[in-house]
């Protein structure tokens, strides 16, 4: 248990940072001050019942979620979302910092219109062809190719030819977070929103 404590620090600032708070935002909610929450946080301060209570409980977390003896399971299991045709799978938990998706696009007579968001999006083309849209440039990326943009350039991707095409794609904080907040499905958390923003960009 002594080697379990010394990591309630750190996992107490990445439940933090996971909600995106400050060092005062959450230090406030929890009615203790900044300086403790830091040294708390560095281990320069050991935890107690006393502090550690308050925190666990406007993170929304479990007291055993920052002690816990066990190792967690690393299968990420989440439900596959159906979207405008596409098949999204995402393949990292929800929360992660780089959030990954399996895309499956099928088959469409048009590509969908350009659109922009902040962030950068990486991808790489599992099978199929995917025809990219990226600005002036029409693109058509096969099996093995990859493609690195900013998404801020207006852009749009669908499959080409008779076959859907599967994408393995990648968006850091920025996009995930336009994504998040732009497409919410019904009954879906906010990864699925995530992925399901993939598709048309």
């Amino acid at each position: 248990m002594t080697d379990e404590l010394a990591h309630v620090g750190a996992r107490l600032r990445a439940a933090r940072n996971d909600r995106g708070w400050t060092l005062d935002d959450l230090a406030e909610r929890a009615g203790i001050s900044p300086s403790t929450l830091s040294r708390l946080e560095s281990g320069k301060r050991q935890a107690s019942l006393e502090l550690l209570m308050p925190l666990t409980r406007q993170l929304g977390i479990r007291l055993d979620d920052l002690v816990s003896t066990q190792t967690p399971d690393p299968r990420v299991r989440r439900a596959p979302i159906r979207r405008q045709g596409m098949l999204i799978v995402p393949l990292a938990p929800e929360g992660a910092p780089i959030s990954t998706y399996k895309i499956t696009y099928p088959p469409v007579d048009s590509p969908p219109e350009r659109r922009t968001h902040d962030g950068y999006e990486w991808l790489y083309v599992l099978s199929g062809r995917l025809r990219l849209l990226l600005g002036e440039q029409d693109l058509v990326l096969t099996r093995g190719e990859a493609a690195e943009f900013d998404t801020r350039t207006p852009h749009s991707m669908s499959a080409v030819g008779s076959r859907p095409a599967q994408v393995l794609s990648i968006f850091n904080d920025e996009g995930m977070k336009m994504h998040t907040h732009t497409h919410v499905d019904a009954g879906a958390g906010a990864g699925a929103g995530a992925g399901a923003g993939a598709g048309t960009g």
